[in-house]
């Protein structure tokens, strides 16, 4: 797996880098070469964040902690995403399988939380969006840790939104031409 640390207004230590790429390195299993993992240290507000975002074969795994010491924030994300690929195993494997996660062309441009405040966009987030079903949508919305997720959908070829409802269900947006 190949993997990207930046520390964001710090520098980040040769240890805290080792340490990230050892416990990274135990998904190795679930993942094959071309997984990339992001990593971003940052200390906001009198704590130590870390995010972690792996990318394989077009799906994304995401974590973000905040704890006193960035060893703490580190096995709390490990934790994280060990759960995610745990609790959809068998989801991501017939995906595999059956092809439907195939890579993609393009770059992830960042993984910065996206923050309004008074109608002024303060951050703005690009990815690389891929043609999926509403299945993997809400499949990669769930990984994601998201309310919503916005997609291609490969039958319409239009641009499309699945949301978590508030009785636990799932919504579909399609936009009306």
């Amino acid at each position: 797996m190949k993997t990207t640390i930046i520390g964001k207004q710090m520098n980040v230590s040769a240890d805290l880098k080792a340490l990230v790429t050892k416990k990274l390195s135990k998904f190795d299993k679930f993942f094959g070469d071309d997984a990339e993992a992001f990593v971003s240290f940052n200390r906001r507000h009198g704590q130590e964040c870390l995010e972690v975002t792996i990318s394989a074969n077009g799906t994304l795994f995401r974590a973000e902690k905040k704890n006193t010491t960035f060893n703490n924030a580190i096995d709390e994300c490990m934790e994280v995403i060990e759960r995610q690929i745990r609790k959809n195993k068998t989801r991501l494997e017939r995906r595999l399988r059956d092809g439907a996660f195939s890579p993609y062309d393009g770059e992830i441009s960042g993984f910065m939380s996206e923050e309004e405040s008074d109608e002024i966009i303060t951050r703005t987030k690009k990815f690389p969006i891929k043609p999926m079903t509403p299945d993997e949508a809400i499949l990669q919305m769930n990984l994601l840790g998201h309310s919503f997720f916005v997609f291609v959908d490969q039958d319409s070829e239009e641009t499309c939104v699945v949301y978590k409802r508030d009785d636990g269900n799932y919504g579909l947006i399609v936009p009306e031409r």
